[in-house]
């Protein structure tokens, strides 16, 4: 690995392409590079993952609106969208946007947490779409992925978009690019002006995740991955970008982060290095914002401990600043206490997160959102008595550069009406690589099983999981074996009327 230093320079400066960070980022995605094979069989997991958490949306509304739209722009040799049969195919980007607000509506595939967040399991569904159109094989989509992963984590780990208020959108534009770019073998200059597009259209606010969250937080990753093949698109016809994106006088680095002064340094493997930064990420075990991970598993324990809720008097959690501020009482946000909320809403409340996990002694994907479950008297009594606390210690470990030290959980104490005290941490969720239960392929098969179980049948889903298994030896014009069909009575469309496709 080497350590890309980033800044701002004046336009007199003419700053040499080579020296640019996309530059940099595009010579990585265009090398000869050959993936390890804990590293492919990650790639499965995610598929895998990413085909679950799609299924268990599949009927959700934002899901339904993504796919009718995307439903409009068919294409002989296209691609497909999850649920549907595979012979239904669209135009690659609109299946991009289809799939990718499948897989992000329930906030429930892969994490990774750094300087900033990200879910890089959000590059799949673009980088598969173009995969399916393009007719390339199994072990060309292994590759793409892993340099989609591999841009994105960095880039994570080195320079902080939340800070200003920017979306982690922001960083999954290039990182769809780059895989795309690995994907189809592109040249180098080709590549880089992909990525200085992609970055360009996908700078947006992270008021999407403040305030009245709406469907939105589901439609944004997926409309990054569309932006990002569409801007690979117009590179191959040899279109250019605006230049240099990052290091630019007025550009990202000057005048939307830090300001012309500051100093970023991001992480890159040399060239025909191993991506490996996939398997520094993880995936979760319950539909809820990846901070919340570990306190859901702690709650499920401190739900054993307690004989009565009702005698609780107070609930502080003791936690990193990201957690205390993006999902805790510190971003002093009202919608996160108001049991009228959108459930992307409560996704991003611990508060409200940990009193029900606390109550119940478990966390489900829907049940725990209910109007009916957020609106409960004693949920709500107990909800208004946790409060967050940032706390200096597990922030320092929530920044910690060893993925092996790195926490994201956090201590709590539970003061009972007795004046009884109650106090437990935890560092990483039970299925955090280094938790009490790290996921293996057996549990993200599980995972599959129990999302799909119903939607599915047995059949496919039996077929489906082989298929991806076997994914290496998957030929040109054979990933559509990477679709799964939900039972077509399940199909739902939307009660609205389409106005304009």
């Amino acid at each position: 690995m080497r350590e890309i230093k980033v800044r701002a320079h004046k336009s007199s400066d003419n700053l040499k392409k080579e020296n640019q960070l996309a530059w940099k980022i595009a010579e990585i995605a265009s090398d000869k590079s050959r993936p390890g094979e804990d590293c492919i069989e990650m790639v499965i997991n995610r598929i895998i993952d990413n085909a679950s958490v799609a299924i268990a949306s599949f009927n959700r509304k934002p899901v339904v609106s993504a796919r009718e739209m995307a439903l409009a722009h068919p294409r002989k040799n296209g691609s497909t969208i999850f649920g549907l049969n595979s012979k239904i195919k669209v135009h690659c980007e609109w299946s991009a946007w289809a799939n990718g607000t499948a897989v992000r509506e329930l906030d429930f595939h892969d994490t990774f947490l750094a300087a900033d967040y990200s879910h890089p399991g959000d590059n799949i569904p673009p980088i598969l779409a173009v995969a399916q159109q393009k007719g390339c094989n199994g072990m060309d989509l292994i590759k793409g992925i892993l340099t989609g992963y591999e841009v994105q984590v960095n880039l994570v780990k080195g320079i902080c978009l939340h800070e200003h208020k920017i979306d982690h959108i922001a960083h999954l534009g290039p990182s769809v690019a780059s895989g795309i770019g690995t994907l189809l073998k592109l040249k180098t200059e080709t590549i880089y002006q992909s990525i200085q597009q992609a970055l360009h259209t996908t700078v947006s606010t992270r008021q999407s995740r403040k305030g009245e969250i709406s469907s939105w937080k589901a439609f944004a990753p997926s409309h990054a991955g569309k932006l990002a093949i569409e801007a690979v698109d117009r590179c191959m016809r040899g279109e250019g970008a605006p230049s240099p994106i990052y290091e630019g006088e007025d550009s990202v680095i000057a005048h939307v982060l830090s300001g012309p002064e500051a100093e970023y340094n991001v992480p890159l493997p040399n060239v025909n290095e191993e991506k490996k930064a996939i398997l520094e990420t993880f995936t979760k075990e319950h539909s809820a914002e990846y901070q919340s991970q570990a306190l859901i598993d702690l709650a499920r324990n401190l739900n054993k401990k307690i004989n009565n809720i009702s005698n609780i008097e107070s609930v502080d959690i003791h936690t990193s600043h990201h957690t205390h501020y993006v999902i805790g009482t510190g971003a002093n946000d009202p919608q996160k206490m108001d049991p009228r909320a959108s459930r992307e809403t409560l996704d991003h409340s611990i508060m409200y997160i940990f009193a029900v996990a606390l109550e119940d002694g478990e966390w489900h994907h829907i049940n725990s959102y209910t109007p009916k479950r957020a609106s409960r008297k004693s949920t709500i009594e107990l909800w208004q008595k946790v409060k967050t606390f940032e706390d200096k210690e597990w922030t320092k470990k929530y920044h910690d550069p060893d993925p092996n030290k790195k926490c994201f959980g956090g201590r709590v104490v539970i003061k009972m009406n007795d004046g009884k005290q109650i106090e437990d941490e935890i560092s990483v969720a039970d299925a955090h690589p280094s938790g009490k239960r790290p996921f293996t392929r057996s549990n993200y098969i599980e995972k599959f099983n129990s999302l799909t179980n119903g939607t599915v049948d047995t059949k496919e889903a039996k077929r489906f999981i082989k298929d991806v298994e076997n994914i290496r030896k998957l030929k040109f014009n054979e990933l559509f074996k990477l679709n799964v069909e939900v039972r077509k009575k399940l199909t739902g469309k939307s009660k609205e009327k389409i106005c304009i496709f």
